[in-house]
């Protein structure tokens, strides 16, 4: 339970992603006071109203006592509830600004699609690269690899670090990239070496477009794909850069950074 001050400000920003939706309370001052991730349901609204719901109930708070509500990712076109609605690119960046004011570049993977972003001393967007229209380099590239390989994420993630001798993955296409590791797997290649050379084919695609944008600065990782720390290790590789350490939930920036907008101030 947060007290209640006489002069609060209250906003929310929930995320509607295409695995997870996600939402973050705060007052004025930025600070967190409530947070709720859930899966996606297969009506996204449904799932935008229920993690709001839930961030209020953790706040103690009623929906009137919020100044704003914004709606950000893939499923914010549906969100009826929400008072405004503003692309992932600027809730990402205003998000990781908030967290690490020292961030210029943002590389945010979700399920769906994959972006870097460049932002100015304030978390505006100067520029963008998104890939949206191939799987690879994507969260679910990842799931479905791990489904065909018959493990959780969890464990697909963890064995990257057993690996001795990453397997050269040629493609990138979620359905040649499926039967390249049946394959491999026929030819008792073992599981951590085929892991490592999937990330290491996925961080490849991605640096690719960061790099073609430019590093300029601290580089923070957003996106449930950023809780991956064999991703994060692969990109780092492939980028010739660590990561800021993100002292926030790396899946949640973009509800953050939609809380934030949400008390106005453009994006």
């Amino acid at each position: 339970m947060w007290p209640k001050g006489k002069n609060e400000i209250y906003t929310a920003g929930v995320d509607i992603g295409s695995r997870s939706t996600k939402a973050t309370l705060i007052n004025q001052r930025n600070k967190i006071l409530a947070d709720a991730l859930i899966d996606t349901d297969v009506i996204p609204n449904r799932s935008g109203k229920a993690v709001l719901e839930k961030v209020l109930t953790e706040a103690r708070l009623d929906r009137f006592e919020l100044k704003c509500v914004v709606a950000t990712g893939y499923g914010r076109v549906r969100a009826d509830f929400a008072d405004k609605t503003i692309t992932e690119i600027s809730c990402h960046a205003r998000g990781a600004h908030a967290i690490d004011n020292r961030i210029r570049t943002i590389v945010d993977i979700g399920g769906q699609d994959s972006k870097v972003i460049k932002v100015d001393e304030a978390g505006r967007v100067l520029d963008f690269a998104m890939n949206d229209r191939c799987a690879a380099g994507t969260g679910k590239f990842l799931e479905v690899m791990a489904r065909a390989m018959s493990m959780e994420l969890d464990e697909f993630a963890r064995l990257y670090f057993k690996s001795q001798q990453p397997c050269n993955i040629s493609s990138v296409c979620t359905v040649f990239a499926e039967s390249e590791i049946i394959s491999l797997m026929a030819e008792g290649r073992s599981p951590e070496n085929i892991i490592a050379g999937l990330h290491q084919a996925v961080a490849r695609r991605v640096a690719n477009m960061t790099l073609r944008l430019g590093i300029d600065q601290k580089v923070g990782f957003t996106g449930g794909v950023a809780n991956n720390n064999g991703m994060v290790s692969a990109l780092e590789q492939e980028l010739g850069t660590k990561f800021c350490k993100l002292k926030y939930n790396s899946q949640m920036i973009g509800a953050l950074g939609a809380a934030i907008l949400a008390r106005g101030g453009g994006e």
